[in-house]
């Protein structure tokens, strides 16, 4: 298990020393809208626990893991997106554009999503 990062930015949004938008919050999860949309629904789903990135993920963190999916998913439904589709993104290190090292999904829709992302 990881710890809170003291110069985290996710951190400091989960103890609510830095604002956001927060749009769903349970014991493992918060989700709150990005400040840089890139589609007209952009959020992020993130764990109320520290880790870094992806790869520092254990088998401890399956359920966790599971719970941003699910979050994910039920944040797109209600803005009403599940019907018309939506995309879930995660980048893990540097050369996949993961720029805080707090693990993170990005929820992403409301218009029509390009293939491949980038």
């Amino acid at each position: 298990m990881t710890t809170p990062a003291t110069d985290c930015l996710f951190c400091k949004i989960i103890a609510g020393q830095i604002p956001a938008e927060i749009t769903y919050r349970d014991d493992q999860v918060l989700s709150f809208k990005d400040i840089g949309p890139k589609a007209p629904l952009h959020e992020l789903v993130i764990p109320l626990r520290h880790i870094a990135t992806l790869a520092d993920g254990a088998s401890e963190d399956v359920e966790l893991y599971g719970q941003l999916m699910v979050v994910a998913a039920k944040r797109a439904r209600e803005s009403g997106l599940a019907a018309g589709g939506f995309r879930v993104v995660m980048n893990a290190g540097p050369d996949a554009g993961q720029s805080v090292h707090h693990v993170h999904l990005h929820l992403l829709g409301g218009r029509a999503l390009a293939w491949p992302p980038g």
